[in-house]
């Protein structure tokens, strides 16, 4: 187990401001770092060089939807976690997000104490 992994930075991916800045206050109220990104390709622009722990993913965004940036996060940063959160209630883009290795997949709005729980978890694991 990770000796504090409050130290850790969890990105969050999402076109919608208010989701970013909702989700924000909600983990920065749990003692983590947050750095938020609008666009997705600025997002991957990032992680080449910062190889984040833990990315908090929206589906449904211009340029590149979820599922392409989780694609090209794991090959630019294998090591990282990926958990989606996003308003698009479809088991296919679920399965497809599980099987390329997302740790969690919440639809919005989010249960804050089972998406902390999550967030968490994937932070906790080597």
């Amino acid at each position: 187990m990770v000796a504090d992994i409050r130290a850790f930075t969890v990105c969050l991916v999402d076109d919608d401001p208010s989701v970013l800045k909702a989700t924000s206050r909600l983990l920065s109220s749990a003692g983590w770092k947050v750095e938020s990104f609008i666009d997705p390709i600025e997002f991957l622009e990032h992680a080449k060089t910062c190889q984040p722990r833990v990315v908090v993913l929206d589906i449904l965004m211009p340029k590149m939807n979820g599922l392409e940036v989780q694609k090209s996060l794991k090959t630019i940063s294998p090591a990282s976690r990926v958990i989606v959160l996003t308003s698009k209630d479809d088991p296919s883009v679920r399965a497809k997000a599980m099987e390329a290795g997302a740790t969690g997949f919440f639809l919005k709005p989010v249960a804050d104490a089972e998406f902390l729980a999550e967030v968490e978890s994937a932070l906790s694991k080597d």
